[in-house]
């Protein structure tokens, strides 16, 4: 009999590790070649894996949320179907070992069938305030659970509900011995761990409450790609204010015409290609620092990221070849990416490859911020809102709509006086975006 061991692949972009989401078989079962297998969260993207060979699974290695590296063993693939763990004749003790591993099999499943309703950052979040997510009635898409789902629950419920360690087991509803056991053996171990952590601390003692969240998924994906961009490229950022009176009329008109449609645009679409163009005009920006090679190499294809807020995280899909896109089309895409990055249904392909990256703040407002630039990208560009605002027009106050931008570059690869000098670029088109009309093809 011949055994597999599938190991976690190298999936590209750097990537040393990743979660284990969600198992898609079970011990036991048949499965064909290129059958889904496992659900894993890589940088920023939820990946699932395909069998590598058909035959039945003989065990499973890593455990839903446990953190593997690359060529660590997931799971070993047979050609056989494994033995029967009990065999006939062996007495009670054989039948009581027996039914104990199926209960065990039967709520692993349970628990796979719950975790079809929540992302993994839901269900962290719901884990560490000790929201069951069965007492959960789901109001995201096809019912899955999302964060205002549990804040609510807290909201109603809030006098039966405490702080629970992330480690603990969520509460079965029942009082079957086997968890009786199971519950009796983790309150021992959480009680030795807290014992050794106040031994620990005797030296520096400290007051504090509140739950604990597990640092994983999405969140810490993206902690991993900050702290290496931050670390790895001497980050400066410039500021300016530029009157955006114009692009609101202009954007007033435009939704004047898509209104027969029941469309709208929004600034963003705008901003992309004004961007683009910049980037054309100083292409250093759209560039990235081979340091091996001790190289820059300036990127002939125009990728915009957009960085996206979502219940789980931040993430950043691409817009391709935005240079070739109309502003029309830049809002179609941008919502559709924006709907894919909500139902977590974007393909790895889709969250990686730009070469620009913005962000907009003008949902949340603000006045400055530093982005941490998307890296191995040299700039990153952030929008802020639009606010009315007291500025000088020949020697007179007026209101306008003022727009403010913040833009991160790597000093290594971009100087200072480039950088005003895009910002410039920038200024000269939202405020006269008519002029941009003269470089679309």
């Amino acid at each position: 009999m011949s055994t597999v061991e599938f190991r976690l692949p190298d999936v590209g972009e750097g990537i040393q590790e990743a979660e284990i989401v969600k198992w898609l078989v079970q011990e036991g079962e048949r499965i064909q070649e290129f059958d889904p297998l496992v659900e894993v969260q890589t940088d920023k993207a939820l990946v699932e894996l395909p069998a590598p060979t058909t035959g039945y699974i003989e065990e499973i290695v890593a455990v839903t949320g446990s953190i593997v590296r690359v060529g660590d063993v997931l799971v070993r693939i047979g050609s056989q179907k494994p033995a029967s763990a009990a065999a006939s004749g062996n007495g009670s003790a054989d039948d009581v070992t027996s039914a104990l591993h199926l209960a065990v099999k039967q709520v692993s499943k349970a628990g796979n069938a719950l975790r079809l309703k929540a992302t993994p950052g839901v269900r962290h979040y719901a884990r560490a305030l000790g929201v069951p997510l069965t007492a959960l009635q789901g109001t995201g898409p096809g019912g899955r659970i999302t964060k205002q789902d549990v804040d609510h629950y807290l909201h109603t419920w809030r006098p039966t509900v405490r702080p629970v360690d992330t480690r603990s087991w969520a509460d079965d509803g029942g009082d079957s011995l086997l968890w009786s056991a199971v519950k009796q053996a983790e309150v021992q171990r959480t009680e030795r761990t807290q014992e050794a952590r106040a031994a620990s601390e005797e030296v520096a003692p400290r007051v504090r409450s509140g739950v604990r969240i597990p640092f994983r998924g999405v969140r810490r994906a993206t902690a991993e790609h900050v702290k290496r961009s931050f670390f790895s490229a001497p980050h400066v950022t410039a500021f300016d204010d530029c009157d955006a009176t114009e692009l609101v009329n202009l954007r007033a008109r435009w939704n004047k015409e898509l209104e027969a449609e029941g469309k709208h645009v929004t600034y963003l679409p705008f901003l992309v290609k004004a961007t683009v163009s910049a980037l054309k005009a100083f292409p250093f920006f759209n560039a990235c620092l081979d340091e091996a090679a001790q190289e820059i190499e300036l990127i002939s294809e125009y990728h915009i990221g957009i960085a996206v807020d979502s219940a789980d995280g931040l993430f950043v899909p691409v817009i391709r070849n935005a240079d070739q896109l109309s502003i029309r089309e830049i809002a179609d895409e941008i919502a559709r990416l924006t709907e894919g990055v909500r139902l977590r249904s974007l393909s790895q392909d889709e969250l990686r490859g730009s070469t620009f990256t913005i962000t907009n703040l003008g949902t949340i407002g603000g006045m400055f911020v530093t982005p941490i630039l998307n890296y191995p990208e040299v700039g990153i560009l952030a929008v802020h809102k639009i606010q009315r605002k007291p500025v000088v027009v020949e020697e007179q106050i007026v209101i306008r709509d003022v727009l403010t931008l913040s833009l991160s570059f790597d000093h290594r690869v971009i100087d200072g006086a480039t950088s005003i000098q895009f910002m410039n670029h920038l200024k000269h088109l939202i405020e006269h975006p008519d002029a941009l009309l003269l470089e679309l093809r």
